[in-house]
């Protein structure tokens, strides 16, 4: 499941390629035909992300809501212009910072090389398809695939492209396509609907930023007798935080993911807050989920080049913690995987 920073960078590329336009919905697949017919023809006016969950507002005071859950993922396509960092956070969309490039029908690899000399930090060849720019097929007419089984970019063609798979709402421009495919929700909202659904939703720095959230995050926690490791993932207390950024946040904090959530001073609910917003701030910018402080140039370079040795805890199961030695380990909490290292985390 994309955690919050691939959704938010999932809006930063509907922002720039989206917003201002009127917009083609369509339902290929079928099951959002009628809200694709009431938001068909309308512009789009703003694009948001609160967690893991998408709004964008339509004319007419219509807005859809996108959560892609577990098997959601948007394919762009066409002419994109780009704005952070072009990558694909856990084989989802995301993006990258290109100054504004539109990608057009250059084939030619002097305009890759010009792209890669401009931007040296962007272009990071990662096997787990997490941030590489090439694999999208810039600077080019292409398709970006962004599903968790399909990561490679290709030339297009014509355009648009014939849908592929179960698309269940396109939306199109003279320019620009995106297509969402397996989604847990998709639905058109009203204003009232929208405001109900993200007041059920726990704070996000990126858009409750300041003293107020991190007051409501701690106060929230510190009244639950349910574990941190449970708190963490419940979207009505904190929103954006999935299994990666969970086990590395709690093992950055020093925290066994069983103690009580009231159990905990505040001091160190802040401090956890605190580094919330700085991990998700990071994986916006690079389209990673980097968690590792302090990397000199190699080992971060190594680190943005695998998933391995960019985390802490996660997935490193059996392995010697890199900072205490004692094996992590792993076990299952309400049906999902938590890493944590029993000697670090006490």
């Amino acid at each position: 499941m994309p955690e919050g920073h691939s959704v938010h960078r999932i809006a930063r590329q509907f922002a720039r390629n989206f917003v201002g336009k009127v917009v083609a919905v369509s339902s290929p697949q079928g099951r959002f035909a009628g809200g694709a017919s009431d938001l068909d023809g309308r512009r789009i006016l703003q694009v948001r992300a609160v967690g893991k969950q998408m709004f964008a507002e339509f004319e007419g005071e219509r807005w859809l809501r996108v959560h892609l859950g577990m098997y959601g993922a948007w394919d762009f396509s066409g002419e994109i212009l780009l704005d952070a960092t072009i990558a694909s956070a856990n084989g989802r969309m995301g993006q990258t910072n290109q100054r504004g490039t539109v990608l057009s029908d250059q084939s030619d690899a002097s305009a890759e090389a010009a792209f890669e000399t401009a931007n040296p930090d962007a272009v990071v060849f990662d096997a787990a398809g997490e941030n590489s720019v090439r694999s999208i097929g810039a600077p080019r007419r292409t398709r970006l695939r962004m599903a968790e089984s399909e990561r490679e970019g290709g030339v297009l063609e014509t355009f648009p492209p014939a849908p592929v798979g179960a698309v269940r709402v396109r939306l199109l421009t003279d320019t620009t396509c995106a297509d969402l495919r397996g989604p847990t929700a998709c639905e058109v909202l009203t204003p009232h609907q929208v405001h109900e659904t993200v007041a059920k939703l726990g704070p996000d720095p990126l858009i409750d930023a300041g003293p107020d959230a991190e007051r409501r995050f701690v106060d929230i926690v510190h009244r639950k007798p349910t574990s941190i490791a449970l708190l963490l993932m419940d979207q009505s207390v904190v929103a954006g935080i999935g299994n990666v950024y969970r086990a590395e946040l709690l093992f950055r904090t020093g925290l066994n993911p069983h103690t009580p959530g009231r159990a905990i001073p505040v001091e160190l609910l802040a401090a956890l807050w605190r580094d919330w917003a700085k991990l998700l701030c990071i994986g916006v910018e690079t389209g990673q989920m980097m968690t590792m402080d302090d990397l000199n140039p190699d080992a971060y370079r190594a680190a943005m080049l695998s998933r391995d040795d960019r985390h802490w805890v996660y997935k490193r199961e059996g392995l010697p913690c890199r900072r205490c030695g004692t094996n992590v380990v792993v076990e299952e909490l309400a049906a999902r995987k938590l890493y944590w290292c029993p000697g670090c985390q006490v």
